[in-house]
């Protein structure tokens, strides 16, 4: 008869939660890392967001102050765009908070081999290893995603204040921000997930037997 036991849900969060504890100064590091990618991405969108508010107050000098610092304005459509420099370094920032997960995960894989071990000794699913690694990386990606919006937001609003002048508050796009804000939160957490299921699948393949006779 088959030794393997499928595990509650709650059991699963209790697990993520106490490694994420045990692991705090790794688990930090690694969303630290997600809130500073998440943070750049919402500062550049912030900045276009805000951008637009004052394109479109009616100012009418106000399109070509906003050329002279540098936005991009569609002359068809009188929107404002990302240049191609700013997704580039979106892009490459989000890449290398991806590589920067995935090495942090393999790296506490690696740690974890023992405890992986005992778990499938005890008659652990495959699914059940894995879940834990997504609901860690999930509880990270939030924290991050949240921290990181909030920090991208809030310095790009405190930019274009400074650049334009107080007055510019009255433009501010609120609903629009918060908009970018939640969409850059959900990107954070998609990317810890992106992160974490290649190492989450090598736990899950871990064979008992190997995994006990590791050396720490």
């Amino acid at each position: 008869m088959s030794r393997l036991v499928a595990l509650p849900l709650s059991k699963s969060l209790q697990m993520a939660y106490q490694s994420i504890r045990v692991r705090f100064f790794r688990s930090l590091v690694t969303t630290m890392s997600l809130v500073l990618a998440v943070a750049f991405l919402t500062f550049i969108q912030t900045g276009n967001d805000m951008a637009s508010g004052l394109l479109h107050s009616g100012e009418p000098t106000m399109e070509r102050n906003l050329s002279k610092a540098g936005y991009d304005i569609n002359p068809e459509t009188h929107v404002i765009e990302s240049s191609a420099k700013q997704r580039w370094i979106v892009f490459l920032s989000l890449l290398t908070c991806v590589v920067g997960i995935i090495n942090a995960q393999l790296m506490s894989v690696t740690e974890r081999f023992r405890e992986i071990g005992t778990l499938k000794c005890l008659g652990a699913l495959d699914r059940f290893i894995v879940r834990i690694f997504v609901i860690e990386a999930t509880l990270q990606g939030v924290t991050g995603g949240f921290a990181g919006a909030l920090l991208g937001g809030g310095v790009g609003v405190l930019s274009t204040l400074i650049k334009f002048g107080l007055s510019s508050f009255a433009f501010i796009p609120w609903s629009t921000i918060g908009l970018t804000m939640f969409y850059a939160m959900c990107i954070g957490t998609v990317l810890s997930l992106v992160g974490v299921l290649y190492p989450a699948i090598v736990a899950s393949r871990m064979q008992p037997v190997e995994a006990m006779r590791v050396e720490q």
